[in-house]
């Protein structure tokens, strides 16, 4: 049932955007898809691909893409206890207090290292490729959400939702526990709105920045007032007792909004399909967008409900993708030229943690 699901996926992606078979890939063209796909390629998996049509090699690669992990996340993530930070206020000790911040320290160390041998590990590079994509989109960094079991719960929800429909990602990561710490969602009531969420989730993850409104925000904040956490548990709950249930208006659009019904309004927008699909150019193509061929990608993305695997087809078989001028004119980020070495000589280190150290010392910082 689910080789059968993936197959209807890629084959709706061909379908929207039915195009004459191209020619087939030499060693240049599939060196250039692995690469901007994954973190560097071998010469064997390279060698592989000679041969394959554009199409034929972007629906390989869309239909070997995971949900989960391969690699076995460190023992600590099964903690089922409660999440509660040791306080002054509620009698920790100053040892306990910095026992606890060593504590995370270390597990957050160890879930660097996990997730670069997960990129390592992988016989999907595009999963990881595209999981930290969204990483960098949905950001969100241990320095203030403190806890490691958070990040890692968030890695394994940027995952799930990597390859799949963005509107479904885009209501998961709005109840993510740690983005609702980094974006202070707990702090945002009825009378004192916090505008953190709202204003990041228009100028970052949906519109982008011109194309809402301050009073958009200042309601959009009031929509989301009572998302927050359940410090025993560590997870998602709605407060209803300081939801602000009173008439909002976003983006043209007035109602008793809540959350989920601001993120269905964004989702509507044209623009969010376009800024998306932009970033996704950047990602994969050119650091030079081309709106003329962004936007007719943006409209197959959103009129497919936003299926992430239609995007991303449409860009890997372009002929923008494999045009000579957008060959080497991606800058590697550090995590690209660590992860890359490693797999293009197919190397397996023992010990992965100080490669995630040497990433952050280079200005990349998993988490």
């Amino acid at each position: 049932m689910k080789s059968l699901s993936i197959s209807a996926l890629i084959y709706a992606a061909f379908i929207a955007f039915p195009a004459v078979a191209s020619a087939p890939l030499d060693y240049d063209d599939a060196r250039h898809l692995l690469n901007r796909t994954g973190f560097g390629a071998t010469d064997a998996e390279i060698r592989r691909m000679i041969g394959m049509t554009r199409e034929e090699a972007a629906r390989m690669l869309l239909a070997a893409t995971r949900t989960s992990a391969v690699t076995a996340a460190p023992a600590w993530t099964n903690d089922a206890g409660p999440l509660r930070y040791p306080r002054r206020g509620e009698g920790a000790s100053e040892m306990e207090r910095k026992q606890f911040q060593q504590e995370q320290i270390r597990d957050g160390l160890e879930l660097r290292g996990w997730w670069l041998d997960e990129m390592l590990a992988t016989p999907s590079p595009l999963t990881e490729r595209m999981t930290l994509f969204w990483h960098n989109h949905f950001v969100s960094s241990q320095q203030k959400v403190r806890l490691a079991l958070f990040m890692y719960r968030q890695n394994v929800t940027l995952r799930a939702h990597a390859l799949g429909r963005f509107g479904d990602f885009l209501h998961a990561v709005a109840r993510d526990p740690a983005m609702v710490i980094y974006l202070d969602s707990a702090q945002n009531r009825k009378g004192a709105p916090n505008e953190n969420f709202a204003r990041e989730l228009m100028e970052l993850f949906t519109l982008g920045e011109g194309n809402y409104g301050e009073q958009d925000i200042k309601d959009a904040a009031r929509a989301f007032t009572g998302w927050s956490l359940d410090r025993d548990s560590g997870r998602f709950v709605f407060r209803r007792f300081v939801h602000d249930y009173g008439s909002k208006t976003v983006l043209g659009r007035s109602g008793y909004f809540d959350g989920d019904d601001v993120l269905d309004i964004l989702l509507a927008k044209p623009q969010t399909a376009e800024f998306i699909t932009r970033k996704l150019w950047r990602e994969f193509v050119s650091p030079d967008v081309d709106e003329a061929e962004v936007r007719p990608i943006a409209s197959r993305f959103r009129d497919s409900r936003y299926d992430i695997k239609v995007a991303l087809y449409a860009l890997l078989t372009s002929d923008a993708f494999y045009a000579k001028e957008n060959r080497g004119v991606l800058v590697k980020s550090p995590v690209d030229l660590v992860v890359g070495a490693l797999r293009q000589f197919d190397l397996k280190p023992g010990e992965p943690v100080p490669f995630a150290v040497a990433a952050a010392a280079m200005g990349q910082n998993l988490f």
